[in-house]
């Protein structure tokens, strides 16, 4: 220890000595995460003592490349600042404050990384990333959230009492003199390291286990956060195992082939076909219920004791209840894109989020070309996740918090107006088309069941200060049941499909990076007066929905969509998709598919009933599937072959 401890002081007496000072308290405050998250999740971790070993060893490397990074500005002014100017005790002001702003940082950093590993399982991610571009809502989040006048506080004077323990190591940088050659030469190989780093290192050599937990361990939070940042969309092509795009598409043909589907080119690289009904169309309207964050375990039906969905729980028995039914990512614009382009989920960002996304073949486009009014109704500010852009340039209208009335505000929270606010507004909205002779398709996006889970007294006996999950989740039920009692008055109301459908679960954390029981979440259609109740419990993916809605309709229509109507689908065929933005999941006859990039794919068999998977044998077919299914996906959006017209 002694030995240490001489080394490091060695180190403080040089003109880089606060540099090395700033990386080990960035190692040492990493450590200190690494350990926290570590018994946060003791239970789920692998107890394998080399994987332990590697949680520590892998996890210092990312420490110290991230610490080289958050020490780049310092690393800089020591190097450029004078000799004469250096030694004045004046200089030391820029000293003490660059240290304490840096460890308000890394005190901050080391709460919010327990924070979002509570929340969402895992270090910083595209989710993080978010957080950062849009800070009006999340900071309204926080505020709502925590008390946060005491964690800023109490942030702030631990950062300055560590400052006062460490205030006097930063003197002794003063006494080493250092020629401008000399630093130079310093700050050239510190350079050659970072910029090493950036370009040449990558993430993957924390994936050592089949454990998650283990994995996102080993890990660096601020590292996996610019990762998530620089990394917004993956080229395929590059990363995933691939098949001659001929055979890729020749396999999808095979797999999208039903009996309504007639393929008009011999040979082509794209899914566009002719879909034919065997009787006249329904001009029925739709509006499609998107719950924000319902995962399948908050309903009685799955086994929830606590009566929080009281009213979609009734729907089950007199609605075509789809009760095997797969979400395809865990934020909401990948449900959104699932919902409203019927295509599996590319890797990287969601499509709603990426350029190059207008007139796509959506639902929207293709309900407006049939006479349709299409709108997309929000409670917040749709610029937001860049839903209301993406919306608009796809053949919807965008409604959203700007346009509400003062008579339609009840009551805001963080991310907008509550949900019984956005259904009076949809209502409106269906009166109008109605009104105008129009078929209407209207999408709605409910937001309560959002931290800081904020709604209205009096609906529900749940009481709103508590700001809890089961209470924001029997809130936004409420408004559900609220909102279709008010449209049972309606003249329209006998017309209208209500398709009730979660955008992705709550939480999609595991033992493993993607827990089947992650992304199963409710999905229903009720229209008493249109559609016979019944349950469908074969499996099905989010992408499954729009066409078999269409089906449902009767609808004539050439597509493109990915999905199937489940009703025209012979038994044996079912698959879904399920995803992170690098890990693209392929479910099918009981089997998982996992591709990663470095062109890997793993096969397991999961276990339904928890989320754990064990691997499997590989099975060439299956894993050819999975790669048709997303190579196609990816290949017709890069290509431009996903557009409407």
């Amino acid at each position: 220890m002694s030995a240490i401890l001489k080394f490091l002081k060695k180190q403080l007496q040089h003109r880089f000595g606060p540099a090395f000072l700033l990386l080990y308290l960035f190692i040492g405050f990493s450590f200190l995460a690494r350990i926290i998250l570590l018994l946060l999740t003791i239970a789920h971790i692998s107890y394998n003592p080399l994987h332990i070993l590697l949680v520590f060893v892998v996890g210092l490397f990312y420490d110290s490349i991230a610490g080289l990074f958050f020490t780049g500005l310092l690393v800089l002014y020591l190097w450029l600042s004078p000799t004469w100017w250096y030694k004045q005790k004046a200089q030391r002001i820029i000293l003490y404050g660059y240290f304490i702003i840096s460890l308000i940082l890394l005190v901050f950093n080391l709460a919010g990384e327990v924070i979002f590993w509570q929340e969402y399982g895992n270090r910083y991610d595209f989710i993080a990333v978010d957080y950062l571009v849009y800070t009006h809502e999340v900071i309204q989040n926080i505020i709502e959230s925590f008390p946060v006048i005491w964690i800023f506080s109490g942030i702030t004077l631990s950062a300055v009492a560590i400052f006062l323990l460490i205030r006097k190591h930063l003197h002794y940088s003063q006494q080493y003199l250092m020629r401008f050659g000399k630093r130079t030469i310093w700050f050239f190989g510190y350079l050659v390291i970072a910029v090493s780093a950036f370009f040449f290192l990558t993430n993957r050599f924390r994936f050592f286990s089949s454990n998650h937990y283990t994995n996102e361990l080993a890990g660096n939070g601020m590292y996996e956060f610019g990762t998530a940042y620089f990394t917004n969309e993956i080229d395929y092509y590059q990363k995933y195992i691939t098949l001659p795009d001929a055979e890729a598409f020749a396999l999808m043909r095979q797999q999208l082939a039903t009996p309504e589907t007639s393929f008009s080119d011999a040979v082509s690289l794209n899914t566009k076909r002719i879909i034919k009904s065997d009787s006249a169309e329904n001009k029925w309207n739709v509006v499609m219920i998107t719950v924000e964050s319902l995962s399948r375990d908050f309903m009685a039906y799955y086994g929830n004791k606590n009566n929080i969905t009281h009213y979609l729980d009734s729907l089950i028995p007199h609605s075509l209840f789809f009760s095997n039914f797969y979400a395809t990512g865990t934020r909401t614009v990948r449900g959104l894109e699932a919902l409203s382009l019927a295509i599996p989920p590319t890797p990287g960002q969601s499509i709603v989020r990426r350029p190059h996304n207008s007139n796509l073949f959506t639902l929207g486009n293709l309900l407006k070309e049939k006479g349709y009014e299409c709108k997309f109704v929000y409670g917040g500010v749709s610029w937001f996740d860049n839903m209301g852009p993406y919306y608009g340039a796809n053949g919807y209208k965008v409604v959203d918090k700007s346009d509400f009335t003062d008579d339609e505000k009840h009551f805001s929270t963080a991310w907008g107006y509550c949900d019984e606010d956005i259904f009076t507004r949809t209502l409106k909205e269906c009166d109008k088309s109605y009104s105008a002779g129009k078929p209407f398709f209207n999408q709605v996006l409910t937001v309560s069941n959002h931290r800081p889970y904020t709604f209205p007294k009096g609906r529900i006996s749940n009481n709103p200060d508590d700001q809890s999950r089961e209470g924001a989740v029997a809130y936004t039920d409420w408004a559900i049941n609220d909102f279709i009692t008010r449209a049972k008055n309606k003249p329209w109301f006998a017309n209208t499909l209500f398709i009730v459908v979660a955008d992705h679960c709550a939480s999609a954390a595991g033992k493993v990076e993607l827990p089947v029981t992650g992304y199963q979440v409710p999905c229903l259609v009720y229209a008493p007066n249109l559609i016979t109740p019944q349950k469908m419990e074969r499996l099905m993916s989010q992408i499954d929905l729009v066409p078999t809605v269409l089906g449902l309709m009767r609808m004539n229509y050439p597509s493109k969509f990915f999905g199937y109507d489940i009703f025209r689908l012979e038994p044996g065929r079912e698959r879904a998709f399920i995803s992170t933005y690098q890990k693209l999941g392929f479910i099918k006859s009981n089997k998982l598919v996992v591709l990663s990039p470095g062109k890997k794919a793993v096969v397991y068999n999961p276990d339904f009933n928890t989320g754990t998977a064990v691997k499997s044998a590989p099975d060439s077919t299956l894993i050819k599937e999975a790669v048709a299914w997303y190579q196609a996906a990816s290949s017709m959006f890069r290509k431009g072959e996903y557009k409407f017209r």
